[in-house]
């Protein structure tokens, strides 16, 4: 991307790119089946997944944030074609090995380059940091429900900054 067009949280989120399922075997399947459908999609290729496991078997589990969320992601240049956000809500917890953490929401990323998405990134960490809209995504019955939700969040925040720069004028 010759500009680096900055993404908005809506637009790297779409709700077939959101899945629920009841378990994954492990966090090696949880990354797989997190990126898939962004693999799918024509967002990522399938060695990009692959650069994931290695790249936390290499270095440890730095893709978990908290207790119950991942951000599943690697460096542009390991399989990543556009810039696109994915999500796998596990009813049952997967933990990673070397974390204490047990994780039930797995955010996938995929970037084309390193800055196009910092903006829906901060999106999504103010929402991460309240323990009640991670729990409410948590209790969220299908992807459209959790579409909205987080949707909905973006669109606060926008908000928010545009009254935070018109006091500040």
């Amino acid at each position: 991307m010759a500009d680096s067009q900055k993404f908005a949280f809506q637009d790297m989120l779409k709700v077939e790119n959101i899945q629920i399922l009841d378990s994954v075997q492990d966090w090696r399947e949880g990354v797989r089946v997190s990126l898939d459908p962004l693999v799918k999609g024509g967002y990522a290729e399938q060695r990009y997944a692959d650069n994931v496991v290695k790249d936390i078997e290499s270095v440890g589990p730095y893709v978990v944030l908290t207790d119950d969320i991942a951000l599943i992601h690697a460096r542009p240049e390991e399989g990543a074609i556009k810039t696109q956000m994915g999500l796998l809500l596990l009813r049952k917890p997967v933990q990673f090995e070397g974390s204490d953490s047990c994780v039930t929401l797995l955010f996938a990323l995929s970037a084309e380059d390193p800055n196009s998405h910092v903006d829906a990134i901060k999106v999504l960490a103010t929402f991460c940091m309240d323990e009640s809209k991670v729990a409410r995504l948590k209790e969220s019955e299908t992807p459209e429900e959790i579409y909205h939700l987080l949707i909905a969040e973006s669109e606060a925040t926008a908000r928010a900054g545009e009254s935070v720069l018109s006091a500040s004028e």
